[in-house]
């Protein structure tokens, strides 16, 4: 059976367009579903606060346990400095506060000696005053047992005077003795929070100076993670809105967060940054801030957000990032 060349057309064209029907199909069938209307999506890199850790005081570090990578829990020691001259320090103290006691306790043993005194020499004076009356005594042996009665009780006025210098010194030492022994605790250092260390600063052996960081320790308690979005979506967005945030090392599991920054000024869209709207230019920063109790998350790990402005529609059931 001959087929006209009109019929070949025909069919040859039925054929294209069937082609193309199916390309289009399946084009259509592979294409993502469109993003959900009361959501925002947004990507970046979890973060961390960071937090500079040292030693109060100074010395030769004797022990850093911080490793790169590590989680520490707070309260765990990280680090020791040489602390043999604050023991020597705080012996010192205690020596001079036990001499400053035993210095008092022996000026109150004179000062009973010169009260003793006080009373015989104004005995004697009340005696001798009454015979001056009577014309027994001449006046120069009344001026004598008065001037003797003075001295011993300028004697007492001076010793009370050093008792209350011995007193100042113990307490000084005393003090001393404080500092010195809170100097001797801050030769360890605990670990102030739970956290990773991101970077270790300080070697055994090392000199350190008080207050010098020896490792960087990121706060995993809390994560934050910025993300962008362009100036259309900007009103949408308000302080406290809820969101969830997606990391490849748990597949099919959703980290919940909050907005808890939002920039006041655009910039420029970072290279880096991927958006659903390829054509803005401008975008503004969203900081969400993540409770991390487990330690999940941790910095440097890239992630999905989508921020929930609708709440109205609730969370959609899957939530997909745009190809």
């Amino acid at each position: 059976m001959k087929v006209s060349a009109r019929s070949a057309v025909i069919l040859i064209a039925l054929a294209l367009i069937g082609a193309a029907a199916g390309s289009g199909y399946v084009y259509w069938r592979l294409q993502p579903p469109p993003a959900p209307a009361q959501v925002i999506y947004g990507s970046g890199r979890i973060e961390a606060d960071e937090v500079r850790v040292g030693l109060e005081v100074a010395g030769r570090l004797l022990e850093n346990r911080a490793v790169e990578g590590q989680t520490l829990h707070a309260g765990d020691i990280l680090a020791r400095v040489d602390p043999s001259d604050y023991e020597l320090q705080a012996a010192r103290a205690d020596a001079q506060r036990t001499a400053a006691l035993r210095s008092a306790s022996q000026i109150d043993a004179q000062i009973a000696l010169a009260g003793h005194h006080a009373m015989t020499a104004r005995a004697d004076l009340d005696r001798y005053e009454t015979l001056d009356r009577q014309g027994w005594v001449t006046a120069q042996r009344l001026d004598l047992v008065r001037n003797a009665y003075v001295a011993t009780v300028d004697q007492a006025v001076v010793l009370k005077q050093q008792r209350a210098g011995a007193d100042a010194q113990a307490q000084v030492a005393g003090k001393s003795l404080e500092l010195a022994r809170s100097q001797l605790g801050k030769t360890r250092l605990a670990v102030p929070l739970t956290g990773a260390v991101l970077e270790r600063l300080a070697e055994p052996g090392e000199v350190v100076a008080a207050g010098q960081p020896i490792a960087v320790l990121a706060n995993l308690a809390t994560v934050k993670l910025k993300v962008f979005i362009s100036e259309r979506d900007l009103g949408k967005v308000r302080l406290g809105a809820p969101a969830r945030l997606h990391v490849d090392a748990f597949p099919g599991q959703n980290f919940p967060a909050r907005v808890a920054r939002i920039d006041a000024q655009a910039q420029f869209t970072p290279r880096d940054v991927h958006m659903a709207d390829e054509r803005s230019r401008t975008v503004y920063g969203v900081t969400l801030e993540a409770p991390n109790p487990e330690g999940f998350l941790k910095p440097g790990m890239p992630a999905d957000a989508w921020i929930l402005w609708d709440a109205k529609l609730g969370w959609p059931v899957r939530l997909l990032a745009p190809e």
